[in-house]
């Protein structure tokens, strides 16, 4: 799990107006570092199977999200790709 303190400094960096915290460009975020945790994890942990179904889930979920995003705002997209580093 994010530490209270990093996943209040993402939602600053990543949010669209002073009240947002849902927006596609702010979930993407969260989950990009969550699964930046959870493959650190896994350096370690090698046989820890139920933990690589959930991060299996949380590529998928990030997956749909961008798609969505690229989607219907483009220029947001690359944004949110750009500043995470995501594609090449």
């Amino acid at each position: 799990m994010l530490a209270t303190a990093k996943k209040t400094t993402l939602i600053e960096s990543f949010r669209t107006h002073d009240t947002d915290t849902g927006s596609p460009e702010v979930q993407i975020a969260i989950l990009s570092a969550r699964i930046a945790e959870l493959t650190e994890h896994f350096k370690t942990h090698k046989k820890d199977h139920a933990s690589r179904r959930g991060l299996l889930q949380l590529v998928s979920k990030r997956r749909r999200l961008l798609d969505y995003l690229k989607t219907h705002d483009t220029d947001r997209y690359r944004e949110v790709i750009g500043k995470l580093g995501i594609r090449k």
